[in-house]
C-alpha cells in the first residue's frame, strides 16, 4: 500500500491519509486490479483492508487524530456484517479505532444493486466507520446516488478539478455540488489538485479538504510529508 495525505485547509494540518493499492514494483492500482479475477475480488478486498490498517497502525504518529481512507469494491461485498469481520478483528488487534477509518467506493465501478449498497453503508456506520463516494462527478457515481443515500463525504473527481481556475463551467458545477452537499450535510473533498490556482479557487468555493500531487505524491509504505508553502502555512501531523 502507498499513502497519500489529505490536507485540511481550515485547520492547516493533515486530516488523514488514503491507502492506495500498489504493486511491489510500483504498479498503479489499475494495473494491479486488472489482474484480479472476479472470483478473487472478495478476498483481495479483504486483504487490502487488513493490510491498510496494519500499516497505518504502525506508521501513524501516536496521539494524532488521523483518518485512514480505504477503498472498497461494493460489488465484492456479499454480506456486510460478515465482510466487516476481518476488518474489525484487524482494528482490534492493531488497537486502531474504527472511528478513524473511512471507507470510500468509486464511481468507476457500477453499483449493480442500490439496496445492497445502502445496506453496506448502514452496517459500516453502525460500527463507527465514515463513508465516502470517490470520483464524484465521473463514471457511474453522480447525483442519483445522493438521492438513494447520503454518504458522510464525497470526493470531487479530478476531471472537474483540472483547470477549474480558468473554467467558468467547472466553477459553476462545483458551486452546485457545494449547495447540494451543504443541504445534505455532506463534507466535500477535492482530489487531484495539482496547482496553487486550482487550490485557491476551490478553497474560495468553500471546500475544506484537499488531496493531490500539489500537496504530496503517494509514498510506498510510508507517510509522505506535505510540502510547505507560505500561502498555506502548512504543518504536517506526520
Amino acid at each position: 500500500m502507498a499513502f497519500q495525505p489529505i490536507y485540511d485547509a481550515v485547520a492547516g494540518r493533515v486530516w488523514g491519509y488514503e491507502a492506495l493499492v500498489r504493486g511491489l514494483s510500483g504498479e498503479g492500482a489499475f494495473d494491479v486490479l486488472s489482474k484480479i479475477s472476479p472470483e478473487q475480488k472478495y478476498r483481495f478486498d479483504q486483504d487490502c483492508r487488513v493490510k491498510a490498517i496494519e500499516l497505518a497502525s504502525r506508521l501513524f504518529p501516536t496521539g494524532e487524530e488521523l483518518m485512514l481512507s480505504i477503498n472498497f469494491m461494493p460489488n465484492a461485498v456479499y454480506q456486510p456484517a460478515a465482510c466487516l469481520r476481518a476488518t474489525l478483528l484487524a482494528a482490534e488487534r492493531c488497537s486502531f479505532p474504527t472511528s478513524s477509518v473511512m471507507f470510500e467506493f468509486t464511481e468507476n465501478e457500477e453499483v449493480l444493486d442500490t439496496a445492497h449498497l445502502t445496506n453496506i453503508i448502514t452496517e459500516y456506520r453502525k460500527h463507527g466507520f465514515t463513508t465516502a463516494i470517490d470520483d464524484f462527478g465521473a463514471g457511474h457515481a453522480g447525483l442519483g446516488l445522493l438521492v438513494d443515500f447520503q454518504p458522510d463525504l464525497i470526493k470531487i473527481d479530478m476531471l472537474l478539478i483540472r483547470g477549474i481556475d480558468t473554467s467558468p463551467a467547472r466553477q459553476a458545477v462545483v458551486a452546485g455540488i457545494m449547495g447540494i452537499t451543504k443541504a445534505l450535510d455532506i463534507t466535500v473533498l477535492a482530489e487531484g489538485v495539482e496547482t496553487e490556482a486550482e487550490f485557491l479557487v476551490l478553497k474560495t468555493a468553500g471546500i475544506r479538504l484537499f488531496q493531490g500531487y500539489w500537496f504530496a505524491k503517494p509514498a510506498f509504505e510510508e507517510l509522505p510529508q506535505i510540502q510547505s508553502w507560505p500561502a498555506l502555512n502548512v504543518t504536517s501531523a506526520a
